[in-house]
């Protein structure tokens, strides 16, 4: 046979039609399909049920209770611990600055990580080395940056050190000593460590937008502001969505750098719902107020996200 009628043979066999399966194959093979895999989710299932899901409601049960963490009495509450919440002074300063990061890190961070991607985005030399550098401080712990930010605002430290031999002495502060600049430390310590990891999101989408349009836009006379709003923004939708949702819940729930560098002080300046609950349930043997907190914190979270996930889902066009 020659090659030639060894190639028509092989057209026509792989044209040939495939014969239908029977209906006993068919359903076999339906059966495997719907129902294989949940064979495989079943232990994955079982260990959050026992070791997350259960642990966490028993847990949620004892805010309604006056259990101190030790003691065998449990006596039940009521909503008391939730009443007391919205009484005491340090609770409501906490939850007053729990929102008052969540907002600020949401913002900033994310305006700081655009401008980032749009600049690496550019066809600049450097762009590689760029984007390792400005998101190598998102691999580093958050204790680990907590450190190294708060022995860098010491009022002797580094950063008021520059400020002074820049002669911008009037600048210095005590930055995590005084109450009225502590939590926007602490914000900016938050934000130059994950603004890298924003951006990383927004390239991501940025490669997504097509030339060709980029390119019949600037045909067309639009100028940098008109192509970024109507044909670049469409595009980022989801990786906007995708920040802004990593970034408020990462704010809500912002613990490590507030304990490691003020640990709530100066007095209560930074404390947040996260260090309070800790401080409540280890330190001052509130355990059920601050399960009581906890919750409150995680119906936040929930609301919030929630809210936010709508309501850009919305306009981006996602379901």
């Amino acid at each position: 046979m020659s090659s030639a009628e060894g190639q028509s043979v092989a057209v026509a066999e792989a044209a040939a039609p495939v014969p239908p399966l029977d209906r006993r194959t068919r359903k076999f093979t339906a059966r495997r399909i719907g129902t294989v895999p949940w064979w495989f989710v079943v232990p994955a299932l079982l260990f959050f049920l026992f070791a997350v899901l259960w642990p966490s409601v028993q847990g949620a049960a004892y805010a309604f209770t006056n259990w101190d963490g030790l003691s065998a009495t449990k006596d039940f509450v009521g909503l008391a611990q939730f009443e007391r919440l919205l009484k005491d002074p340090g609770g409501v300063g906490a939850v007053v600055h729990t929102l008052l990061i969540a907002f600020a890190i949401t913002v900033v961070q994310n305006l700081i990580g655009l401008l980032l991607a749009l600049g690496v985005h550019s066809k600049i030399k450097s762009r590689n080395i760029l984007r390792v550098a400005l998101f190598t401080p998102a691999v580093i712990t958050p204790v680990a940056t907590g450190y190294l930010w708060k022995y860098l605002m010491t009022p002797d430290g580094a950063i008021n050190q520059i400020l002074g031999f820049f002669g911008l002495g009037a600048l210095q502060h005590d930055w995590l000593g005084d109450a009225d600049i502590a939590l926007w430390s602490i914000v900016a310590t938050v934000v130059w460590q994950f603004a890298g990891y924003s951006m990383v999101i927004f390239l991501a989408g940025l490669q997504g937008v097509p030339e060709d349009v980029l390119e019949a836009s600037r045909i067309d006379g639009a100028g940098p502001f008109r192509r970024f709003w109507y044909v670049v923004r469409p595009e980022l939708a989801p990786a906007i969505t995708i920040n802004l949702m990593l970034s408020i819940i990462g704010g809500l729930k912002l613990f490590d750098q507030v304990w490691v560098m003020t640990s709530g002080g100066p007095g209560t300046s930074t404390d947040t719902m996260s260090t309070l609950i800790y401080k409540n349930a280890f330190q001052f043997g509130d355990f059920s107020y601050g399960i009581a907190m906890a919750l409150v914190l995680t119906a936040f979270v929930a609301i919030l996200s929630t809210a936010q996930y709508k309501l850009l889902g919305k306009q981006g066009g996602t379901k």
